[in-house]
């Protein structure tokens, strides 16, 4: 986050519905004084001191078997998840990425160029 806001939007859920724990999640979500379901406010934005939060609720997301996305202000490195159990991480320059290959390994990488 690099101590800048950062977004988790909630794009899938109801997929897995046996490995959904809704009542986790709107313990959580409460806790933060908000009492909106999750199709009424799909977004969380998280200031850049809330690292911690942001993870918690991201853990969750991919507990439930959701999907949904990790965007930054400061738009360096980007991160969709998927209720598939996977990972892509994106950025517009691919210098970006380097530190992320670096710590999950580079066994698979797409480039693709803004101008395609």
């Amino acid at each position: 986050m690099y101590r800048e806001p950062a977004l988790v939007w909630i794009t899938e859920w109801s997929i897995w519905g046996s490995s959904e724990n809704w009542h986790l999640y709107y313990k959580l979500r409460q806790s933060y004084g908000d009492p909106r379901l999750l199709h009424e406010a799909p977004g969380h934005l998280f200031l850049g001191h809330e690292s911690e939060d942001l993870a918690s609720f991201l853990q969750l997301a991919m507990l439930n078997g959701w999907g949904g996305y990790v965007l930054a202000q400061v738009d360096y490195v980007n991160a969709f998840f998927s209720h598939d159990e996977y990972i892509d991480f994106f950025a517009v320059l691919d210098k970006n990425l380097e530190e992320i290959r670096k710590e999950f390994g580079a066994t698979e990488c797409q480039t693709k160029s803004s101008t395609q």
